[in-house]
């Protein structure tokens, strides 16, 4: 017996969420880094965001005839913690924004590996890629282009980044969406533990400091959103997921000027404007999707 699914919102519509959701996370995340260590942050976070999905996973058994989600949601799972950590250790030594605009580089990364794996690329994704990169030079970078070695380890995580989006891309159509996040989430959140025990030091009053962070990061930035890019990933294409998820630095740009009063200035409003244009270039000639079964 095959279990129809619908989505209430649009594949891109759910990205879109998801952009938002990550673009206020940084705010978040930037709050917490002050109390707890980074790889703390995600073991806990990571592993809340596995236990909100549980109660949906026992209500909703998975169909007899759909391929196990455990497998490629391990091996997403680590591909995201090894993305995570090179973007953390690379923040410590180089600025915010130059570290947001080089790992945003899967816009370019994501389209040429898609083309590896057959995909054709349409004219106006590659122009909405451009334009995109182009809002986010504009949007980040306010110094130099020089290499240090902090860009060059967020560099490695732009590339494990980029393999994480095709690998979500690959599996959301054939696996169950949301128990490869809860297998993603649940491998990434036991790396980061790991490393934890390694390298960190908490305390408890660090912890409780950090806790609206820490909640807003595992039930709405990792057990919403990464859930959604799962299900929203299944009606589009690797590519255009890209563009769209790299709009979570516009979002974050306009969090950080609502919450903590950061500028925000012509230059900055102008990179918005050109994400917001190569995200709308992308979608031209888009087909809405058919509501899958399986």
């Amino acid at each position: 017996m095959k279990l129809e699914r619908r989505n209430l919102l649009a594949p891109e519509l759910q990205l879109l969420l998801v952009a938002v959701i990550w673009g206020f996370a940084f705010v978040a995340q930037r709050q917490s880094m002050r109390c707890v260590g980074a790889f703390f942050f995600n073991a806990v976070r990571f592993s809340l965001g596995a236990l909100v999905l549980v109660p949906w996973m026992r209500l909703h058994p998975s169909a007899a005839e759909t391929p196990s989600a455990i497998r490629p949601g391990i091996l997403a799972g680590a591909v995201l913690f090894v993305a995570t950590s090179f973007q953390t250790v690379g923040l410590a030594t180089t600025g915010a924004g130059k570290a947001a605009f080089v790992t945003c580089l899967y816009l370019i990364l994501v389209p040429l590996g898609s083309r590896l794996f057959g995909e054709k690329i349409r004219w106006n994704v590659w122009c909405g890629c451009l334009l995109a990169l182009s809002g986010l030079y504009f949007l980040c970078l306010h110094g130099s282009l020089r290499i240090s070695t902090g860009d060059a380890l967020v560099l490695i995580g732009a590339f494990f980044w980029s393999l994480q989006i095709l690998l979500v891309g690959r599996s959301a159509t054939r696996v169950d969406g949301v128990r490869f996040a809860f297998w993603q989430f649940l491998s990434c959140a036991f790396l980061s533990l790991v490393s934890t025990l390694l390298f960190e030091t908490t305390t408890l009053a660090g912890a409780h400091a950090a806790l609206l962070s820490i909640l807003y990061g595992g039930i709405l930035s990792v057990g919403v959103a990464y859930t959604l890019q799962v299900t929203g990933q299944a009606g589009t294409t690797a590519s255009r997921a890209a563009i769209l998820l790299s709009l979570e630095t516009v979002f974050a740009t306009i969090g950080g000027w609502l919450l903590l009063g950061e500028r925000l200035g012509l230059r900055e409003l102008g990179g918005c404007a050109l994400m917001f244009a190569g995200t709308t270039l992308s979608q031209l000639g888009r087909k809405p999707a058919a509501a899958s079964s399986r």
